[in-house]
């Protein structure tokens, strides 16, 4: 079992920052400021293609998780990605991401081929930092663990949760059912799916055949107009109302509006937010 050693902490809007690593794999932990120690429900994110476990994306909504509700929130770095070097095998599928771009030809069949690459990678490190952020006597054992990964996230969450019992509740969305429509025919667990009607790189039906896959017995589809990289904001404050109901927590706020660093709330706005 690999342990988790903190390499860095620090504090602000209520939040407290610790970056970690898991067998030489990055991280960081978000916890509530004030009371850092005391138990409550961890939350596994992943953040979206390109990006890294700090992005924009991925500390608005540990703000959210965190001040709003009192979870615990942890990223790491996907391979290839943030605080990772990049292989050989990183550099070509990017190389051929772009050069089909640039073509105008889809993306699609190589994002998905890239993307089940990074997953098979990226499952067992998953397990890995959730052994080790449960020996965390914030955590521990028997806490409850959900999931939350658009895009990528999705991509590398749909067979880490498929596998992984300790995950009770997941937020997926906008990804190809292609290599993953198996895999979440084996989850069973609540989730909410977020899908964007006018996605320019996945198609309609594409969106609705890996939301269909999915055995669970609950689960929300949310479906928004907008390309791909126009998922509205207020899906993630529906996220955290979604792990908050599951878990038996109260939203106190959705860290927004009154605060200093925070953006005012805007009733029905829906300022894009990548994965």
């Amino acid at each position: 079992m690999h342990l988790l050693q903190f390499t860095a902490e620090s504090s602000s809007n209520g939040m407290l920052e610790r970056d970690f690593t898991v067998g030489g794999i990055p991280g960081v932990l978000w916890s509530p400021a004030s009371n850092a120690a005391d138990r409550a429900p961890l939350i596994l994110m992943a953040h979206g293609g390109g990006n890294h476990k700090k992005h924009p994306a991925m500390s608005g909504r540990a703000q959210r998780l965190v001040t709003g509700c009192g979870f615990h929130v942890a990223v790491i770095d996907a391979p290839g990605h943030g605080d990772r070097p990049r292989t050989a095998h990183d550099e070509a599928e990017i190389a051929e991401l772009f050069r089909a771009r640039a073509a105008g030809e889809p993306e699609g069949p190589i994002v998905v081929r890239y993307n089940g690459h990074l997953a098979e990678l990226a499952v067992p490190e998953y397990q890995a930092t959730l052994d080790a952020l449960q020996a965390l006597p914030e955590i521990g054992t028997d806490g409850l663990v959900g999931f939350w990964g658009i895009n990528m996230g999705t991509a590398i969450g749909v067979p880490f949760v498929a596998i992984e019992p300790r995950i009770t509740a997941a937020v997926f969305g906008q990804h190809w059912p292609d290599a993953l429509a198996e895999k979440a025919q084996q989850i069973t667990i609540p989730i909410e799916f977020d899908l964007q009607w006018d996605d320019d790189h996945i198609s309609r039906e594409e969106g609705l055949a890996l939301f269909d896959a999915f055995a669970s017995k609950e689960k929300s589809l949310h479906v928004n107009s907008g390309k791909h990289k126009e998922l509205p904001r207020f899906e993630a404050d529906s996220a955290v109302r979604f792990f908050a109901r599951h878990f038996g927590r109260a939203v106190t706020s959705l860290a927004c509006g009154g605060g200093s660093g925070r953006p005012a709330c805007q009733p029905g706005a829906a300022t894009p937010t990548s994965g």
